[in-house]
């Protein structure tokens, strides 16, 4: 039988307003499924779920997995804490409801792109100091987590580059409207100090990214302070190119089940490009 996507949307409660989670569910399998997270990218004013659907659904039929696409809410109109609050409200829903759609509330990993990222990165802190909900895994695509913007690359030595410093700058200032945000751990996961007892993350950045350097370098910190971390550079692809790369998804989808207890576990800490 061909593999299958069973898709339902579902609204629930968040920080400011209501929001939607799109659930995807291979059909047909079996009980237990791990459960994933997803955030989409779009610098924290743009994107949608419409705009993850490709990435969600290779996750969701490639890991398996179910998996769970957050409509987080967007500055300007919802800034910061909005999206990582509604990404931890998002995270306790499916934890509750993971049983009653085959999933396995125990087995929780966490992926975004972009912005998306950030968040996911965030909910992992949020989680680790809440102890509510238990996330096991986190796959970051070109995160965007510096909002000093003093990691960023020199974009006039770039080739095929897809974003600019004034459009991040744009983004950040619509998120953090408060300067004191922009330091916030919650806001810029590569400002954080406390990095001990995170999840396991596999982080991928994009040869021709502004961003590559910052994803980069909070792959470093995470192995600094403990964190098994497996970080890749992928070559000849920009930004925006990265969550729908078959060799990209292939490797989530690869690390997902290896941490979430499909297959054996990946090794501590690699770095490969």
């Amino acid at each position: 039988m061909d593999r299958q996507l069973k898709v339902e949307d579902v609204r629930i409660a968040g920080y400011a307003q209501v929001i939607t989670l799109r659930v995807y569910r291979p059909v047909p399998h079996r009980k237990g499924l791990p459960v994933v997270l997803y955030f989409h990218g779009g610098g924290f004013v743009r994107g949608s779920l419409d705009e993850a659907n490709v990435t969600a659904s290779r996750l969701a039929l490639d890991t398996p997995a179910l998996v769970v696409s957050v409509g987080y809410s967007l500055a300007p109109a919802f800034p910061f804490p909005a999206a990582p609050e509604d990404a931890h409200r998002a995270a306790r829903w499916a934890y509750a409801s993971a049983r009653s759609y085959g999933g396995a509330p125990q087995r929780i990993g966490v992926a975004g792109h972009d912005a998306g990222a950030n968040i996911a990165a965030s909910l992992t802190l949020i989680a680790r100091d809440r102890g509510e909900v238990p996330i096991h895994a986190q796959a970051l695509l070109a995160p965007l987590i510096d909002p000093s913007m003093t990691r960023i690359a020199d974009e006039t030595k770039l080739r095929e580059a897809d974003t600019d410093v004034s459009d991040c700058a744009r983004c950040y200032r619509a998120y953090l409207p408060e300067a004191s945000q922009r330091l916030h751990p919650y806001a810029a996961p590569l400002e954080s100090t406390r990095l001990g007892g995170l999840p396991a993350a596999l982080i991928a950045s994009a040869e021709h990214d502004l961003l590559h350097i910052e994803a980069e370098r909070y792959a470093s910190n995470l192995i600094a302070a403990g964190v098994p971390t497996q970080v890749r550079r992928h070559r000849s692809v920009s930004h925006s190119k990265l969550p729908s790369l078959p060799a990209v998804l292939e490797e989530v989808c690869a690390f997902f089940r290896q941490r979430l207890g499909i297959t054996p576990a990946a090794p501590v800490a690699q770095f490969q490009q």
